[in-house]
């Protein structure tokens, strides 16, 4: 296939779209106008909400992100996953664009851009320690992203985040700030409590999805579960990312629109960050001779952040109505537009790859 039939494909993919999927900004854009709107306008639905909640997990957004991530681990291939750890290069790409250049980037943003604001500053170097686990698999194959890279990149991230996310608080809030003579802050969080949060939002989705793979072909063969079984729940991924960007926005509706300015200073960094960690991990992954689904995986896997994990853990150390709260909660604010679009701009990308591997469907 030449490079022209390649680019022709893209906008045809696009166009083959359900009407769900293609037009997928607008619902999402509608669904974070309607949990505004619901925060703002019915009174004490975010307390209501809150209150529904096991620990620190509420369970409206644990709801809606085992809804958004079952579908897409239903549809791994998981007996192509050792194709996957055998690949280095893209391993070795994603620890270090992950947990070394991705948290070093938002630091340098946060006091680049907020110099004057301690609070909201280390609330985005929070949002910049939690790496994304859970919403980047719907991008990710929105974008015709290796699906079983996905996983295994996904299951890397929830590993270290139990392991590093704490260690790296720690350096980026007190000792790097103390050799740069900058301001310091405390970070107070508990291996347990990230582990819970890795445990939900991706073991329980990842243990039905290979379940659901297992037990379906074993019964009724892989061609019925590929072409019956997976259309059918394939939906369900994007009402439950819809639901849970309602809920997300009706919970911070009234902190999110009661400050604009504040949340106008907060964004500026977080544009900055997915757009310089999306442009420079796809460019990496090109360099790297990974090929279109991979470097799409790759880059998204390193763009995306936790913010469910980010906001509990601001929440839990520095208290609701603090400064570092809301700028956890203006990054899904910024990042599921700006994803959304990444995902078009990837497409689009796709001309600069040679056509060894077919996309997903």
């Amino acid at each position: 296939m030449s490079s022209t039939d390649l680019t022709a494909r893209t906008p045809a993919i696009i166009g083959g779209l359900s009407t769900l999927d293609r037009f997928l900004p607008l619902w999402i854009g509608l669904a974070m106008g309607a949990g505004l709107l619901l925060g703002r306008m019915v009174p004490g639905l975010d307390t209501a909400l809150e209150a529904v909640k096991i620990g620190e997990i509420s369970l409206p957004i644990a709801l809606g992100l085992l809804l958004m991530m079952y579908p897409v681990l239903a549809k791994v291939r998981y007996d192509r996953l050792d194709t996957v750890t055998a690949d280095r290069r893209m391993l070795l790409a994603s620890l270090v664009l992950n947990w070394v250049a991705g948290p070093a980037l938002m630091f340098a943003l946060a006091w680049t851009f907020l110099p004057d604001l301690p609070e909201y500053r280390t609330g985005l170097i929070i949002v910049g320690l939690a790496r994304c686990i859970a919403m980047v698999l719907i991008w990710n194959d929105l974008a015709c992203g290796d699906r079983e890279a996905g996983a295994v990149l996904v299951a890397l991230n929830s590993i270290f985040q139990v392991v590093a996310f704490g260690a790296l608080g720690w350096f980026y809030l007190q000792v790097l700030p103390g050799w740069l003579g900058l301001s310091q802050a405390a970070l107070d969080v508990s291996m347990w409590d990230i582990a819970q949060y890795v445990l939900i939002f991706l073991g329980i989705p990842l243990a039905a999805g290979y379940l659901s793979r297992k037990l379906g072909e074993r019964a009724r063969g892989r061609e019925w579960y590929e072409s019956r079984f997976l259309p059918r729940i394939g939906p369900v991924a994007l009402y439950g990312l819809l639901f849970t960007v309602v809920i997300l926005f009706a919970l911070q509706g009234e902190t999110i629109t009661s400050r604009p300015g504040d949340v106008a200073r907060i964004a500026l960094p977080l544009l900055a960050y997915f757009f310089l960690m999306f442009g420079g991990s796809f460019l990496a992954g090109r360099v790297i001779g990974l090929g279109y689904e991979r470097t799409t995986t790759l880059a998204f896997t390193a763009a995306g952040n936790n913010f469910e994990l980010a906001i509990a853990v601001a929440v839990g150390v520095f208290g609701v109505t603090s400064g570092q709260a809301l700028a956890g909660v203006v990054g899904p604010l910024i990042e599921v537009p700006v994803l959304v679009a990444l995902v078009y701009v990837s497409l689009w990308g796709r001309r600069l790859f040679k056509p060894e591997e077919p996309a997903h469907a």
